[in-house]
């Protein structure tokens, strides 16, 4: 197994502000009716693989056809399994969802491309912004290298539109 390299500092602090927000985000998001947040974050609710904590992590998505797609570069994805639905707190209801994980790289920069489309800021969460402001592939093979990988979730019921 090939262990990722260091987080660059930029990211360390960012992760670290990210841990502070999402206390209330958490709150917010677990609300039993749709807010203008839950128009772009759900709440995914799971249990750690090795300890069996209980996790809530909120997480942006973008629909795509029947499915969701979110940007996972986070350590909290592995403790989801392909074949595990978990809870998923979606525009104040509950529903059951499957993550896939996409880690081919043609599919990956598709796949950002769809979300920029939907939300611009999916690139300040996934640094893979090139100089012009558009998706630099060679910064995608990196952070695929380093294990990030676009989730889509399949969920159980239909969400509310």
């Amino acid at each position: 197994m090939v262990l990722p390299a260091k987080r660059p500092p930029g990211r360390a602090r960012q992760a670290r502000l990210m841990r502070v927000i999402n206390v209330p985000m958490r709150l917010l998001l677990n609300l039993p009716f749709p807010t203008p947040l839950s128009s772009q974050l759900m709440l995914l609710t799971f249990r750690g693989r090795k300890t069996g904590k209980r996790y809530r992590q909120p997480v942006s998505y973008v629909p795509d056809g029947d499915s969701l797609l979110t940007p996972g570069g986070g350590r909290w994805k592995a403790n989801l399994r392909e074949d595990q639905p978990i809870r998923v707190r979606l525009r104040g209801r509950n529903v059951q969802a499957r993550p896939e994980f996409i880690g081919d790289i043609d599919e990956v920069e598709r796949l950002l491309h769809t979300m920029m489309a939907v939300n611009p800021r999916v690139t300040s969460f996934v640094p893979v912004k090139g100089p012009d402001g558009g998706i630099d592939r060679s910064k995608v093979e990196a952070a695929v290298r380093y294990g990030f990988r676009i989730i889509r979730w399949h969920i159980k019921a239909p969400p509310p539109r």
